[in-house]
């Protein structure tokens, strides 16, 4: 038998620059009420939104991705030709083909890029940095450029009470490359196909979801997914300085931290609240709320990140990141 020879691999991975966009339309609780049985007072109390933005026709999966992904390059002080694969983690594309990734990295300028879409729903970010970093690490590919995208007012029912207040549209970008010490720790996953029928899409293409159910389910299963991503990475809950969750409602989010300080997360653990101001965004929410607390000054270089996703499949995964 002849010996094949493998790729080149490298000790680590790390995040190198984020980036992210989102339209430039605000939607207020107070506009929902005008056309919906709802106010302000109803939404807060239930999922923690106060706005969200909704996209134009120009504002597409594409589009947005495109810019994220450029400021995400740009961050990481790299040009389109230093980077050779895209994936695109999204579930509201209009087109299965072409792929949304292909489009993506002709438009920024990564000419010949290995290029796919991957859905996992709202776990989608966090499924593609986990196969971002392995492509690194096996020496696959050099650097990726991993996107969240997505434009969930394709696939609501604007007057839909149960989705409407809650989904809205942006993207959010990382740069993957290689590091002498492992910042991207190794990916907690898995499924739940027996709960499929929480969320999903009605033959009319646009999304339902079970909400009592998701919180349930969301309440006690994933707060023990984010251990298992500590364990694997070897990090205890005391260690994690920023807690960056699925932005899926306000109340999930503030369980899950409660539920990690029971386990010795610190009070003082910075907890990503960016539902309040973007929604659910389903696979950009992650890289989307980064990005903006970055931004604010919430999270610093270095500091370490745990991140998790879940959504409809039921898909889940999460992990330990280094903050870029």
């Amino acid at each position: 038998m002849t010996a094949l020879r493998s790729a080149s691999g490298v000790p680590g991975t790390r995040i190198l620059g984020i980036g992210s966009a989102q339209p430039e339309r605000v939607v207020t609780n107070d506009d929902l009420s005008k056309i919906m049985d709802t106010n302000d007072e109803w939404i807060r109390e239930r999922v923690g939104i106060a706005e969200r933005r909704f996209g134009s026709e120009k504002d597409t999966v594409v589009s947005m991705a495109v810019e994220a992904g450029s400021k995400a390059i740009a961050a990481a002080g790299l040009s389109p030709s230093d980077l050779d694969t895209v994936i695109v983690a999204n579930c509201t594309a209009t087109a299965p083909i072409p792929n949304a990734a292909a489009q993506v990295a002709d438009l920024i300028g990564i000419k010949a890029a290995g290029g796919f879409d991957l859905n996992a729903a709202c776990a989608g970010f966090c499924y593609a940095l986990g196969v971002a970093s392995d492509l690194v690490r096996s020496g696959s590919s050099g650097r990726v450029l991993v996107i969240g995208s997505e434009k969930l007012t394709d696939v609501v029912d604007p007057l839909d009470r149960s989705t409407a207040i809650i989904f809205a549209d942006a993207a959010g970008a990382a740069v993957v490359g290689p590091s002498d010490e492992p910042g991207i720790g190794p990916v907690a996953w898995g499924t739940a196909g027996d709960l499929v029928d929480m969320i999903g899409m009605t033959e009319q293409a646009k999304i339902y979801q079970e909400g009592q159910s998701v919180y349930r389910w969301a309440t006690s299963k994933i707060a023990p997914i984010a251990m298992r991503a500590l364990e694997l990475a070897g990090v205890a809950p005391k260690d994690v300085d920023v807690l960056i969750p699925h932005q899926a409602n306000l109340r999930i989010v503030e369980a899950i931290a409660k539920r990690l300080r029971k386990e010795g997360a610190r009070e003082d653990m910075v907890v990503a609240d960016d539902i309040v101001t973007s929604g659910n965004t389903s696979s950009a929410s992650i890289p989307l709320a980064m990005d903006h607390m970055r931004a604010a000054g919430r999270i610093h270089s270095g500091d370490t990140a745990l991140l998790v996703g879940f959504g409809a499949g039921l898909s889940y995964a999460g992990q330990v990141v280094v903050c870029p």
